[in-house]
């Protein structure tokens, strides 16, 4: 069953799959799409997930799952892995690269870069602390609204640089 996001329990699970690739906005509507229908469907032991999911700047999939009427099993993950996998080849995409860090400038553009080049632009001052990173590894709604955006100098890519 597919609710809004407000409606879901602020310990509901997260999933971020950032893309390798930004979507145009047809391309956004059309895996909105596949992925409602997905969610639409999406049970564990035969009972439905109470679910949500997005995609956020045109780049950032995300599935979220309210346990309280009903616990994702290993099935209904495994089933939600092979759903994005099958969506990136569909878009010829990758979401599973954890080696790609994205950040947003002052002007809230979505930047995506490999570790390298992460660590080169803090190197070369187009990034410092202060600029806002997205934290993939968030695990609740809340989590997502409070902290899926954070400054770098308070996130685990700080290692990084």
């Amino acid at each position: 069953m597919v609710a809004d996001l407000i409606a879901l329990d602020n310990k509901a699970r997260v999933w971020v799959y950032p893309a390798d690739a930004v979507f145009t906005d047809e391309q956004r509507t059309e895996m909105q799409g596949y992925l409602y229908k997905f969610l639409g469907d999406w049970t564990a032991h035969n009972q439905a997930l109470k679910s949500y999911g997005n995609v956020f700047h045109n780049q950032f999939l995300t599935l979220f799952v309210d346990e309280t009427m009903s616990q994702a099993s290993g099935c209904s993950i495994d089933s939600s892995v092979h759903f994005v996998q099958e969506l990136g080849k569909h878009f010829q995409a990758d979401f599973f690269n954890r080696m790609l860090f994205s950040y947003m400038d002052a002007e809230e553009n979505v930047h995506t870069l490999n570790a390298s080049d992460f660590k080169a632009a803090y190197a070369n001052g187009t990034i410092s602390d202060e600029t806002l990173v997205f934290d993939h590894l968030v695990k609740t709604k809340e989590e997502f609204l409070n902290a899926w955006l954070k400054p770098l100098k308070d996130s685990w890519h700080k290692r990084f640089v």
